[in-house]
């Protein structure tokens, strides 16, 4: 059969290889019962401290609509919480809970354990060179890129 995009499927290999690394992370996000978005949520705060519900959308890959939905459970659950900033009453920051902080503590070691495994498989100049090659990536802006419509 021949093939009509002489390219290679990009996004395609992003899905994969997004998939094939979060298999090794999965059992322990399981473990402490937390979904990919929670997770992703947690350590995003876990590394800026705080951030507004919009910011949170584009940091985590999470859409507006399912951030509201995930926000509000992880609220019921206790692992963020939010304050509204001075000021401006209509916007929220959202931080770890003293609860989440403590289950991003929890978790934090098994983690980094995980990527020790990652970079023992794959080899540590490998995971170097693919997270390089990914910020150099997701630094090129959508309108440095000519479009054809």
């Amino acid at each position: 059969m021949k093939h009509r995009i002489a390219n290679r499927n990009l996004p395609q290999l992003f899905l994969k290889a997004r998939a094939n690394l979060m298999c090794h992370f999965r059992p322990i996000i399981s473990k402490f019962g937390l979904t990919d978005q929670q997770w992703r949520i947690l350590r995003v705060l876990d590394e800026h401290a705080q951030a507004e519900p919009r910011e949170l959308c584009e940091l985590c890959q999470i859409s507006s609509p399912s951030m509201a939905g995930v926000l509000k459970r992880m609220e019921e659950l206790d692992l963020i919480r939010r304050s509204a900033v001075t000021g401006d009453q209509r916007r929220v920051m959202i931080a770890l809970s003293a609860h989440g902080d403590a289950l991003m503590a929890e978790m934090a070691p098994l983690i980094d354990a995980q990527y020790r495994h990652i970079e023992e498989a794959y080899g540590l100049s490998a995971i170097e060179n693919l997270i390089m090659a990914l910020e150099q990536f997701n630094q090129v802006r959508e309108q440095d890129v000519r479009h054809i419509l």
